[in-house]
C-alpha cells in the first residue's frame, strides 16, 4: 500500500541525510569562520508581522489560527524573521551584526510544476554594513562556502534590483505597464518583454534601450559604456567588484537584467548558477529598506542557498566528470576547514 505525501515534499532517507548533514556542517564552519553566529526563529510567525514585508514570490502560503484567533503563517524565508529579531532584540546593539541560519522554509507550489513546498535553506544576513563593502563581504562568504563544499563550476550572476525600475522611470514607461515588464524580466522572457514594450507605446529608441540593457551579461566590459540613466547602479557594481579578492571576482558574471521577485531588494542582487543544475542554487542581495519596517533603518545584505539544490549540483558535477568531488575544505580559505572527518562527496547514484 502506498501512502502519499503532499506534492512538493519528500522523505529523506539515512544515506542522503548523512550527505546533507556533511554539507551543512561544512557551510556552518565557513560561516562561523567569518564571524556569523547561528540563529533559529519559529517556523510559525504572526501574519500581521510578515505582512510588513513586500514578499511577492516568497509570500507566506500556509495559514493556521491560534487559540486566540490570530492568524499564524509558516515562514517562507528567513530574512524577514531575522529583521524582526534585530528590531526586537538588537535595536541598541553595535553594528554590524552577523547572523547565519539553517532552516526549513515553506512556499506555495503549483501542481505538477516540480517545485519544492518545503525547502532547507542555509544562509547569512549582514545587518548594518552598507554597500559596497557589505556586499563584497557577502559575496566573499558565499564563494568561500561553495568552494569549501567542493562545488567547482559555479558562477555568481551579479546585477542591481534598482537598475531596470530606474530605467523605466527615466524613459516615462506608463505606471500600469511597469509590473508586467518587470515580471517578464524576472522570468527571463525577452520575447514577452519585447511584446510588452511594443504595447506600452514607447518610442523605438526607448524600447530598444529597455530591451538591450537587460541583455548585457559578461565580464566588467559589459558595464561600459552604460546609459546615464543606470550609471549609479553600474558604478555601484563596479565598486563591489573592485573590493573582491581575485578568486571571488573571477566567479562573478555581471548581469544587468538580473532582478528578483521578492520586493524588498533595493540594490545589488545575485544568483548562483552551476551547469550541473538547471535552476539557481541560491541567491541574495541588498535590502536596505526592510529593517525600517520593523525598527531602526539599517542597511543589510544576505544570501540563502538551497541545500538540496547544492547537493544535487555536487552529485551532478561528480557524474559529469566521472571523478570524486574534492574533500570538504580542499578549496576553502585558510581557517575555514570543515569539521573533522567531514566528507561532502555525494554517493547517491541519482539526484534526489
Amino acid at each position: 500500500m502506498i501512502h502519499p505525501i503532499p506534492s512538493g515534499t519528500r522523505d529523506v532517507l539515512p544515506e542522503e541525510t548523512r550527505e546533507v548533514r556533511a554539507i551543512t556542517d561544512t557551510l556552518r564552519s565557513v560561516f562561523e569562520h567569518h564571524g556569523y553566529g547561528e540563529v533559529y526563529t519559529p517556523a510559525l510567525e504572526y501574519e500581521s508581522v510578515l505582512a510588513r514585508a513586500d514578499m511577492a514570490e516568497a509570500k507566506p502560503a500556509y495559514r493556521v489560527f491560534d487559540e486566540t484567533g490570530a492568524v499564524l503563517v509558516l515562514r517562507s524565508d528567513m530574512t524577514v524573521p531575522i529583521a524582526r529579531v534585530v528590531a526586537t532584540r538588537y535595536a541598541s546593539s553595535d553594528m554590524p551584526l552577523r547572523f547565519c541560519y539553517f532552516a526549513h522554509c515553506y512556499r506555495g507550489v503549483r501542481p505538477q510544476r516540480g517545485q519544492p513546498r518545503e525547502l532547507l535553506q542555509a544562509g547569512i544576513e549582514l545587518i548594518g554594513a552598507p554597500a559596497p563593502h557589505g556586499t563584497a563581504e557577502a559575496l566573499t562568504v558565499l564563494c568561500h562556502s561553495l568552494d569549501a563544499a567542493g562545488l567547482k563550476d559555479y558562477r555568481v550572476g551579479l546585477g542591481d534590483a534598482s537598475l531596470f525600475p530606474a530605467l523605466m522611470a527615466s524613459l516615462d514607461v506608463p505606471e500600469t505597464a511597469r509590473p508586467g515588464l518587470l515580471q517578464a524580466l524576472v522570468l527571463r522572457d525577452f520575447v514577452g518583454l519585447e511584446r510588452g514594450l511594443s504595447e506600452a507605446g514607447l518610442s523605438r529608441e526607448a524600447a530598444q534601450m529597455l530591451l538591450g540593457v537587460p541583455q548585457r551579461r559578461g565580464g566588467p566590459e559589459v558595464l561600459a559604456p552604460a546609459p546615464p540613466q543606470v550609471q549609479e547602479a553600474v558604478t555601484g557594481l563596479q565598486r563591489v567588484h573592485e573590493l573582491l579578492e581575485p578568486a571571488v571576482a573571477e566567479r562573478v558574471i555581471f548581469d544587468l537584467g538580473l532582478v528578483r521577485n521578492i520586493g524588498y531588494y533595493t540594490g545589488a542582487v545575485f544568483d548562483v548558477y552551476d551547469p550541473a543544475l538547471g535552476a539557481p542554487i541560491g541567491g541574495g542581495g541588498r535590502y536596505d529598506e526592510l529593517l525600517a519596517r520593523f525598527g531602526p533603518s539599517l542597511p543589510a545584505v544576505g544570501f540563502a542557498l538551497g541545500v538540496d539544490r547544492l547537493h544535487i549540483a555536487l552529485a551532478g558535477e561528480e557524474r559529469g566528470t566521472g571523478a570524486l568531488l574534492a574533500q570538504a575544505g580542499r578549496r576553502a580559505p585558510a581557517g575555514a576547514q570543515p569539521a573533522a572527518g567531514v566528507d561532502v562527496s555525494p554517493r547517491i547514484a541519482g539526484a534526489p
